[in-house]
């Protein structure tokens, strides 16, 4: 079976080290921006399932111990629980230093909040890379193409023939590079996209999350929330 003139493995054979160079630079925009795509989607799916414990497992529990087991380990949620009741316990245990001129409340607050902060920015990871491949990809295919129909137009003039079958291979071929770089770019586009609305709903659970603690811990109840608020957690033991 004869090989296309105008497809990708004749842009390949005839290209120059500059077309071949932008080709292997988008391959790898493709294949770093999918990486991103999937881990992070993963990420999300697992913290989801994470945030419906700590919304229903974490507060049915009849003691913190219990709840922290419900909540389990290896994900944010867990270690916002775990944070809290580290603070609690250290205010607990160094009352009279000189921390103790931040009240429990206060304290508890900074440590929650710094948690939470160390989650998000661990959601974020990763994010950079699809914003710069969506943004790049479509001019580094655009420089490949004008790349290669410059070198097609040297072709040209050069042999001196400028019929439509001397112009149709070099300058389809290097409008390929136009349809790479668009290929590349827009996945990259819209998994930022789902990806942000995804993080966006794992960080404000974790605030949430974040501020029944904060009231478990100060008042030793949950804060009160419509139906939400029948639920009660007592601390006991340990905390």
């Amino acid at each position: 079976m004869q090989s296309s003139p105008y497809g990708l493995e004749s842009l390949w054979m005839q290209g120059d080290a500059v077309t071949k160079i932008v080709a292997m630079l988008l391959l790898a925009m493709s294949v770093a921006s999918w990486y991103v795509i999937v881990t992070k989607a993963i990420q999300i799916w697992r913290y989801s399932r994470s945030a419906r414990a700590a919304g229903h497992a974490f507060w049915d529990t009849t003691n913190l111990q219990e709840g922290l087991a419900a909540l389990g380990s290896g994900n944010p949620f867990a270690d916002i629980a775990q944070s809290g009741v580290g603070a609690l316990r250290h205010h607990n245990a160094h009352k009279g230093h000189l921390h103790d001129q931040l009240s429990l409340s206060d304290w508890t607050t900074l440590c929650l909040r710094q948690a939470i902060d160390e989650a998000a920015g661990r959601l974020q990871a990763g994010m950079a890379v699809l914003a710069s491949v969506g943004s790049s990809a479509p001019f580094v295919g655009l420089f490949g193409t004008v790349w290669g129909i410059y070198h097609a137009l040297v072709s040209i003039g050069t042999s001196g023939q400028a019929s439509i079958d001397k112009v149709a291979g070099p300058v389809g071929e290097a409008l390929i590079m136009t349809a790479l770089g668009l290929a590349v770019a827009i996945p990259a586009s819209f998994g930022y996209n789902a990806l942000v609305r995804g993080n966006k709903g794992i960080i404000s659970k974790l605030n949430k999350f974040g501020f029944d603690l904060h009231s478990l811990f100060v008042t030793g109840s949950r804060a009160e929330s419509g139906d939400e608020g029948k639920a009660r957690l007592v601390v006991v033991g340990g905390a």
